[in-house]
């Protein structure tokens, strides 16, 4: 196949590269002009994924070339898809963007859906570490879509010796659960910044699983995609490795610094931040009762300190689980 891959960040790069070593023909398209020139010059992503060296048929662009791709991946932070959308022709669009649409509070299948109405629309998502992707490390994804066709394209395309795909047509599902699982992961982070143990990241982690469900329910998703790849499989990868920036951020937290100073350290975008904010107005506008991203959102704006966060959550009324 000849695809366009939108983002030549350290998720961008890796896709390309599993693209390429599967056989197809890899336009990656960078952001800047000195971004392309430094991945053409060095065959590498040396600024996300060092040491990964582009095959031949990975071609470094600084802009889509819209000469009728089999499919285009976009895989831009999520405050930058339409902006990309808005780049590329329709046809199939393939989402492995992991947010909500900031400005908008959408899932990023309705932006790209509003941008280019004939579009076939997938997500793809899972826990896929973007590192261990490029290394050829085996994991397992799932691409979701309105249109079977169209996923088992993306899976016909992503499917190889390390990176297995199955299909769902719970579009709004898989994207849900792909994005949430960030803010969560945010606050993993923090549990082990702050040197609590792993009874304490396990009970945060199966209630957060919880309250991304409720909130995925009452947005139209279905329960059983939050306990697949999308949902358990990618909240217990980023959630559990120093590979994940949302991880890393919360860790940074847990361990005194603020907000700004974590995410600046990082250099690049984590997605649980602006996901958080725009979780937060979703669930107050649905009724939704999300505790532990209320606290969670005051404790990485300074507007709580540990012990209060803790206290908040724990003397909580305790009701039957669900």
């Amino acid at each position: 196949m000849r695809v366009c891959v939108v983002g030549a960040g350290s998720w961008g790069t890796a896709l390309a590269l599993l693209l390429a070593r599967n056989g197809h023909s890899v336009d990656l398209v960078a952001h800047t002009d000195d971004h392309c020139d430094a991945l053409r010059r060095d065959r590498e992503n040396r600024q996300y994924l060092p040491g990964c060296r582009f095959p031949e048929n990975i071609t470094v662009l600084p802009k889509p070339l819209n000469d009728d791709p089999d499919f285009t991946l976009i895989a831009v932070p999520s405050a930058f898809v339409g902006e990309a959308l808005r780049t590329i022709e329709p046809g199939v669009i393939c989402l492995a963007s992991k947010g909500l649409d900031p400005e908008t509070g959408v899932v990023l299948s309705d932006l790209a859906e509003a941008i280019h109405p004939k579009a076939e629309i997938v997500a793809i998502s899972g826990p896929n570490l973007a590192v261990e992707v490029a290394r050829g490390i085996p994991t397992a994804a799932v691409a979701a879509s309105h249109t079977e066709d169209a996923a088992l394209m993306i899976r016909e395309a992503l499917n190889g010796l390390s990176f297995r795909v199955y299909i769902s047509d719970d579009l709004r599902g898989v994207e849900l659960a792909g994005a949430l699982k960030n803010v969560y992961a945010i606050g993993a982070g923090i549990n082990d910044g702050l040197g609590f143990g792993d009874n304490t990241k396990g009970a945060f982690l199966s209630r957060g699983l919880a309250e991304m469900s409720r909130l995925g329910l009452a947005l139209g998703a279905r329960m059983e995609t939050f306990l697949g790849l999308s949902g358990v499989g990618d909240l217990f990868a980023t959630a559990s490795s120093k590979l994940s920036r949302n991880y890393r951020v919360g860790f940074a937290l847990g361990e005194g610094r603020s907000l700004d100073e974590a995410v600046n350290a990082l250099g690049q975008v984590a997605e649980g931040v602006p996901t958080c904010e725009v979780a937060l107005q979703l669930a107050h506008k649905h009724g939704v009762n999300v505790p532990l991203m209320q606290v969670l959102h005051e404790f990485m704006h300074g507007h709580c300190n540990r012990d209060e966060a803790i206290r908040r959550l724990m003397e909580r009324q305790t009701l039957r689980e669900s």
